[in-house]
């Protein structure tokens, strides 16, 4: 007996449950990350990726710059939030090592977290030093803002994923396996595909903005227009189809996961009268940007209900 005490140090769990301040710290984290996103569709619907030059990490060579333009603060701020997120992935991933044991699934997608992080960063630096930004309409400014989107969302995802196990106590072990589990992984991909086109949508409509309605629509299916407008489609194309799969997730979850799957049917709805509103007033930046929160909280709701359906907590903890 004494040998085993031993073997756990003094104030650590003997399961993979986490403390219930660790777990509220990984939620803060996750809406903290939803605000750099909300931040930085600011920044490319007011075109101030350019406000520090092609300088990075430096803004227009200087560590703090002085005397700066309205893009530039827009810019700086984005960048200094971003550096605020490190930190806070960071203090997660010490946290969740210190406070859970080895095999927990915690661990693992905390490591996930952090190496999309470091990526994220990458992925941001390049588009500025690229020339990626403002105006430039070039193919290899859609498909790196693209592969930059979709880490993004997929960072949100193991965040919220890291927040949700940290709760349940999961070892990665009980990972359930099996044809459901790849529908979900199919389903989540195409939620990813929406959120992805529906951010180069709305850069087709804030590099080429419409009078009306029907210019904008005219503007989608005219041979001379730019392909990044006649691409418009994919996004409520594919909406229509993850918004299927949601049904059919949420039928699969409802007896077990009935709270969640409200949340979802309900953001779903908010999600689709969202995207008519700003479809009707022609997408203005503070439309994009409530409807980009709507879909990050959307996002956020699905992943969470899928993880509590593919990988359930055991009796037990569903109880507490």
């Amino acid at each position: 007996m004494a040998t085993s005490a031993a073997a756990i140090p003094l104030g650590r769990p003997s399961t993979g449950t986490a403390s219930k301040g660790l777990v509220r710290f990984a939620w803060a984290v996750v809406g903290y990350n939803v605000l750099v996103i909300l931040w930085g569709a600011l920044v490319r619907a007011t075109g101030s990726g350019a406000g520090c030059g092609n300088h990075w990490p430096l803004c227009n060579g200087q560590v703090i710059p002085l005397a700066p333009r309205i893009d530039t603060v827009i810019e700086f701020t984005h960048r200094m939030m971003v550096s605020g997120a490190t930190f806070a992935i960071l203090g997660l991933l010490a946290w969740t090592f210190y406070a859970t044991v080895k095999g927990s699934a915690a661990r693992v997608m905390a490591v996930v977290s952090t190496i999309l992080l470091f990526n994220e960063a990458f992925l941001g630096a390049l588009l500025v030093k690229l020339g990626y930004v403002t105006g430039n309409q070039s193919v290899g400014r859609v498909v790196l803002l693209s592969i930059h989107l979709s880490n993004t969302l997929i960072l949100l995802a193991a965040l919220t994923v890291t927040a949700v196990v940290l709760g349940t106590g999961q070892m990665w072990s009980s990972l359930r396996n099996g044809r459901n589990s790849i529908i979900v992984l199919f389903g989540i991909l195409a939620t990813l595909i929406v959120g992805v086109s529906g951010s180069l949508a709305a850069l087709g409509d804030t590099l080429f903005p419409s009078t009306s309605l029907s210019a904008a629509m005219a503007q989608d299916f005219a041979t001379g227009s730019p392909w990044l407008l006649r691409v418009r489609w994919v996004h409520p194309a594919s909406a229509v189809l993850a918004g299927a799969f949601v049904i059919w997730l949420v039928a699969k979850a409802w007896t077990t996961r009935r709270i969640p799957a409200l949340w979802v049917v309900g953001l779903l709805a908010f999600q689709f009268g969202l995207g008519l509103l700003d479809m009707l007033l022609l997408a203005p930046v503070w439309m994009q940007i409530i409807h980009l929160l709507g879909a990050d909280l959307y996002w956020v709701a699905i992943v969470m209900m899928a993880t509590g359906w593919v990988w359930p907590a055991s009796p037990a903890r569903q109880a507490i």
